[in-house]
């Protein structure tokens, strides 16, 4: 296999959804009350997609070498556990992309303070503590926490912060939906991945409370996500706000597919639904809030 095709599946695309959306929503969001700013937000994106990049090659790695991830999993083959990249190399690589990404991150305290400086550190770190460190998030039912906090209320509260130097209640409230629907995503790759997790002693919460709390989970996300758009409409961000619920009734769709699912082919379907669910519900929030 050609070394970009390899590095390139390494990124994970099916992924990268999750550092786009609460950009722009943040930024649509700061566009709705005036107070957009186009390179901060540029620079936001540059950075969350860094950092997405970083932490899954830091998956790569961490996971390769604890025995995680092996060429037997249901999901997408990992480079390290196939033999595709060595460790070492994989290691380096993660901690090149997050480097570059702090690095990158520094430029926003020009347009938001040196408070930002402790975001992009943590969230840098968090990359690495995700699956590695003394206590491994993923590994400690943590992961959904990790993704709801960084990829939802940070990532769309920052871009947002960065464009307009505050926070509102609207704001934080998109941000945990935002982060609750692309949780989705690590609901279905948890769903799936229950018996490797539970031989490699990776307790997520699908591990510790079984595929049906799952499956619970995945829907009270899309209830959650949908009631937010019925308040934003009712404070006055406009009826067309509402039209996220088409991507809710599609995620309900995702989740009685999920329910059924039994084979690879299911379980990536499933996992193409949670990303393209991501794409949806952002990107027709957005629309609403930007023309609307």
């Amino acid at each position: 296999m050609a070394t970009l095709q390899i590095w390139f599946e390494a990124t994970r695309p099916k992924t990268l959804p999750a550092a786009v959306a609460p950009v722009v929503l943040g930024t649509a969001m700061a566009h709705s009350d005036g107070q957009l700013h186009l390179l901060p937000a540029a620079i936001c994106l540059a950075f969350a997609l860094l950092v997405q990049i970083g932490t899954n090659f830091a998956n790569d790695y961490l996971d390769g070498i604890k025995g995680t991830d092996t060429d037997a999993r249901l999901g997408p083959r990992r480079a390290v556990a196939v033999g595709l990249v060595s460790a070492s190399t994989m290691k380096w690589a993660a901690i090149g992309i997050l480097a570059f990404a702090f690095c990158l991150g520094l430029s926003l305290i020009h347009f938001g303070g040196w408070c930002l400086l402790a975001v992009g550190l943590s969230s840098v770190l968090c990359a690495w503590f995700y699956t590695g460190g003394p206590y491994p998030l993923a590994y400690n039912g943590m992961g959904d926490v990790f993704v709801v906090l960084f990829f939802g209320l940070i990532a769309v509260g920052c871009t947002y912060f960065v464009q307009a130097l505050q926070i509102t209640v609207d704001v934080l409230l998109l941000g945990l939906a935002c982060g609750l629907v692309i949780n989705n995503i690590l609901v279905v790759n948890n769903y799936r991945d229950i018996d490797e997790d539970i031989r490699a002693n990776k307790r997520t919460l699908v591990v510790l409370h079984g595929r049906r709390w799952a499956l619970v989970q995945y829907g009270l996300s899309l209830l959650f996500a949908g009631g937010i758009l019925g308040w934003l409409a009712w404070q006055g961000r406009g009826p067309m706000i509402l039209l996220g619920w088409l991507a809710i009734a599609y995620g309900f769709h995702l989740l009685r597919k999920l329910a059924k699912a039994n084979t690879p082919v299911d379980f990536m379907a499933s996992l193409k639904g949670a990303a393209l669910l991501v794409v949806a519900y952002s990107g027709l929030v957005s629309w609403a809030l930007f023309y609307f």
